[in-house]
């Protein structure tokens, strides 16, 4: 009898022209045990079979074998899939194409890095016969995706098993099962658009799922890793319209989460935490349409314990309504559930709610958005000449105000204002005699102020790491930077910042601020390379500014400039 052996040697050594895809020595060593004995101990009809799936009956070099082709084999027609990847990988059914045109008298050979198999199912249909992934075929079916995985296409499904699906606490796995849309985007999370072999990943790539955001798509030596994450049990599963790789873990997308599944495992543990005991729950995991702003870990200081006080401020801390901070413009205020109004300042550098910075990327979750914020909100609770008044450290200077004249400036309301207020320190500092001048002269007094004042909204966000320009109300500009998140104003530091007005806000100045000098460059105004000066050395310096030429210019100025916010 003519045997299988002797057929499959003919057509290889016969006459003819022939592509065969030969797995290396390594492939075949890779073929599970009992796979691999039962083939070289019985060379029957199921080798033939498999080989002939490796070989096309026409010759193609390398150069034909084009991204997307695909060819029948010698195996009932079954086809072979080429695909080319950024990197210059090419695989063949998702092996790796690993040593091209190898020319022979009757064909060309190409080998490649594992053994082949027929593919003639599409992923839906390998997905439902399979029993390790009941829970995603049913979840299919509910969002009504299953025509797109029967449909033509190339795709790359990462298929949680039912083990991945258990993992999830029910009461999150029954919210989302429950919830069409947000059923969808958790299974179009798992789906790329492009089809994407585990011998194409080399490093770490983001690649664009159905739901419109990415997956990281990497590799730990031999493993392939989503999101950092080597949760990936089986590769190269592949059916006609793509390939499927089993996870162990579920993916749910921001999408398709809560406000309090947002803030899960994140930077904002501190507000979290604060946000459930302040009695917020409610609103964190319901479908109402809100926003949060939710400090950093470090944003937080002093005492966290949950008084009323505290409880007001993190209600303040939800706004009413689902936004985007690509929707917000400068000016712009948004209601809290606690019924107070913020503002939106936009800057060249910034976005920022009052004195609360964006420090990080919205979380745009299933009914409400996250909003990351490097600061916790400090609501303004008066006019500037009010937050003067309320603090302690300003004594001096509400005095100052009144001698000046500037009380009614500094109450008004219908604009906003940037003050630079100096302290209780800034004046003691001052020789005393030069004070009880001052204080007689409210022309030059109404001076000196004005050069800590500015109009328009300056938060400590609003300065740009290397350079902000201000203009006073008189004087030269002033030269802002920021060293180590501390803000300088022509060099001096500013002591405590965002003390929010509703007409303005109020920077803290332990020293009056003196123009500098010509000849500094203004790279150096972001304040000193060196520690900052002890409060000695400080009062020293503030002695000789009745000498400073042109801190006297402005002492003398009569003109009223307005400021650049540089914005």
């Amino acid at each position: 009898m003519y045997s299988d052996r002797a057929k499959l040697r003919d057509e290889i050594e016969g006459p003819g022209s022939f592509t065969f895809f030969a797995p290396s020595n390594e492939a075949w060593a890779a073929l599970p045990t009992e796979i691999l004995d039962a083939l070289v101990s019985n060379v029957n009809i199921e080798l033939l079979n498999a080989l002939h799936y490796h070989m096309v009956n026409r010759r193609l070099t390398s150069e034909e074998l084009r991204h997307g082709s695909s060819f029948a084999s010698m195996y009932q027609d079954f086809h072979v899939h080429i695909h080319h990847y950024s990197n210059g990988i090419v695989t063949v059914n998702c092996a790796r194409l690993i040593k091209p045109d190898q020319h022979a008298t009757n064909g060309i050979v190409h080998v490649v890095d594992r053994v082949i198999t027929a593919i003639s199912n599409n992923v839906h249909t390998l997905i439902d016969v399979d029993d390790d992934l009941e829970t995603l075929r049913t979840a299919i079916a509910a969002a009504g995706l299953t025509n797109i995985l029967e449909s033509e296409g190339q795709y790359t499904i990462f298929a949680p098993t039912n083990e991945a699906f258990e993992k999830i606490p029910p009461q999150t796995l029954n919210r989302i099962l429950g919830d069409p849309v947000a059923l969808k985007d958790l299974l179009n999370y798992h789906i790329l658009k492009n089809m994407q072999c585990a011998e194409s990943i080399v490093s770490g790539t983001p690649m664009e799922t159905l739901q419109g955001t990415v997956l990281e798509v990497g590799c730990d030596g031999d493993q392939m890793t989503l999101n950092g994450k080597a949760i990936i049990t089986k590769k190269d599963q592949l059916g006609t319209n793509g390939v499927i790789h089993y996870i162990n873990e579920l993916l749910i997308p921001d999408s398709a989460k809560t406000l309090l599944e947002l803030a899960e495992g994140s930077t904002v543990a501190t507000a979290t935490k604060l946000f459930v005991d302040a009695g917020l729950s409610s609103h964190l995991t319901g479908s109402e349409a809100l926003t949060m702003l939710a400090p950093l870990n470090d944003g937080f200081k002093g005492s966290l314990t949950m008084t009323p006080d505290m409880r007001r401020l993190m209600t303040n801390h939800i706004l009413k309504e689902q936004l985007s901070s690509k929707s917000l413009y400068d000016g712009q205020e948004l209601e809290t559930l606690g019924g107070l109004k913020l503002r939106v300042f936009v800057y060249r550098n910034n976005l920022c709610i009052e004195n609360a910075c964006i420090a990080a990327h919205d979380k745009l979750g299933r009914y409400a958005t996250m909003f990351t914020v490097d600061k916790v909100l400090t609501p303004p609770m008066g006019t500037v000449m009010d937050v003067l008044k309320a603090d302690d450290r300003f004594s001096l200077l509400v005095g100052v105000i009144q001698t000046a004249g500037m009380t009614e400036q500094l109450n008004k309301q219908g604009g906003l204002m940037t003050f630079f207020a100096p302290t209780n320190d800034a004046f003691n500092a001052m020789p005393k005699p030069e004070f009880s001048r001052l204080m007689r002269n409210p022309q030059e007094l109404s001076a000196v102020l004005r050069y800590h004042l500015g109009e328009g909204m300056l938060v400590s966000g609003g300065v740009s790491g290397s350079h902000t320009r201000l203009k006073p109300l008189q004087g030269d500009k002033l030269e802002l930077g920021v060293r180590n998140q501390t803000v300088y104003v022509n060099r001096i530091p500013v002591a405590d910042a965002d003390l929010m007005a509703t007409n303005g806000v109020v920077h803290a100045m332990n020293s009056i601020i003196k123009p500098l000098p010509v000849r500094v460059d203004r790279e150096q105004a972001d304040g000193p390379a060196a520690p900052l000066r002890s409060a000695a050395a400080s009062r020293v310096d503030s002695r000789s500014f009745r000498d400073d030429d042109l801190f006297q210019k402005v002492l003398k100025s009569r003109s009223s400039r307005t400021m650049n916010l540089s914005r």
